[in-house]
């Protein structure tokens, strides 16, 4: 186990397939992200937007990335995507397999 102080798991939702796929192979084409995992089962989402409660069935991306790239990969997400306001949560990852966090650093490294 190691330490995975730098890493990062960013969560986005997409109100279809066709979205969700394309956000995740530019972004991991651009080397935004090491990997991204396309939800394939939608989540059914709940919120409230412009003061009324909403609900949503959207997939869910989860997206492997380093601290180093959440700038771009935001700016990146957010021109990629449909919505006025994408989800957009980047969490840090304590630890994890070293091998994996070794090879997610390089994948998504800057060039």
């Amino acid at each position: 186990m190691k330490a995975g102080g730098k890493s990062r798991v960013v969560l986005v939702t997409c109100g279809n397939m066709k979205e969700a796929r394309r956000i995740a192979r530019q972004v991991v084409a651009r080397r935004l992200a090491a990997c991204v995992n396309v939800m394939k089962s939608p989540v059914e989402s709940y919120y409230t937007w412009n003061d009324k409660l909403e609900t949503a069935r959207e997939h869910l991306l989860l997206i492997k990335t380093t601290a180093q790239r959440i700038p771009e990969l935001e700016r990146e997400v957010r021109r990629l995507h449909s919505y006025e306001v994408p989800e957009f949560i980047s969490l840090r990852l304590d630890s994890g397999s070293a091998a994996y966090l070794t090879w997610l650093a390089d994948a998504a490294n800057v060039d």
